[in-house]
């Protein structure tokens, strides 16, 4: 009896550590499961040096994500981010006005990190690392450029022809939106921007992709829930 006891007791601890070993299985296969061909080396990389790096780097703005150890352990966080377009940070709303270096990512950007992500967030081989990008500080401009205030108390008449080289938003509420239109002699209309809930990492003056020229005579109005205000830049 005594030695049966022994045996019964023995095995209870060898089915109670196979139990466990058992249990522990899915998770360790859940880890290691790769289910996607998109690689951080080959794909994913690339997509962050062009959109993120400006800010996910040494010595910049947020935590960097430059290389695959850094970014890994935030894999889920940057899918969700893009996903729902709160990152890059950028604030303009696509085709409403086309502005210089829009970090924006395209759905198809979305869609391989997504994949990438729910795919396991496979590394791939070094050989394929393209070169981390350079960034030089920025440019100081010598002479602040001229500028045009609107506000949402009330519209601004041009009294002579100017070009419109940016905008850049001032004063707003946080979450709130902002619409600029201008309102030309000859009956056309032009949204130059809109913003939707405002956030202040996204405070910048955003230059247009191409000059607009407004015309002596046009309106420019802004419009918001809550007072606002933006300043024109101009340019030559």
């Amino acid at each position: 009896m005594r030695s049966g006891r022994a045996v019964e007791r023995g095995s209870g601890r060898v089915l109670f550590g196979a139990l466990v070993w058992v249990a522990m299985v899915p998770v360790v296969i859940a880890h290691d499961v790769i289910s996607t061909k998109l690689l951080w080396t080959q794909e994913i990389s690339r997509i962050v040096y062009t959109r993120c790096a400006s800010c996910h780097r040494q010595d910049g703005s947020a935590m960097p994500l430059m290389t695959y150890e850094e970014a890994r352990p935030w894999a889920k966080a940057i899918r969700d981010e893009v996903v729902t377009r709160r990152m890059p940070p950028w604030g303009a709303v696509k085709g409403v006005g086309e502005f210089r270096g829009d970090p924006s990512l395209s759905q198809i950007e979305i869609d391989m990190i997504v994949n990438w992500v729910e795919g396991g967030a496979p590394k791939g081989d070094e050989a394929y690392l393209p070169a981390a990008p350079h960034f030089d500080p920025p440019a100081k401009s010598a002479v602040d450029p001229a500028e045009i205030a609107v506000g949402t108390d009330a519209a601004r008449v041009l009294s002579e022809d100017v070009i419109a080289a940016g905008i850049r938003p001032q004063r707003l509420a946080l979450g709130s939106w902002l619409d600029i239109a201008v309102y030309k002699p000859d009956g056309g209309v032009e949204h130059l921007i809109w913003i939707r809930h405002w956030r202040p990492e996204w405070e910048r003056t955003y230059y247009f992709l191409h000059p607009v020229r407004l015309p002596k005579g046009t309106r420019i109005a802004a419009y918001s829930g809550k007072p606002a205000e933006a300043a024109i830049v101009l340019g030559k």
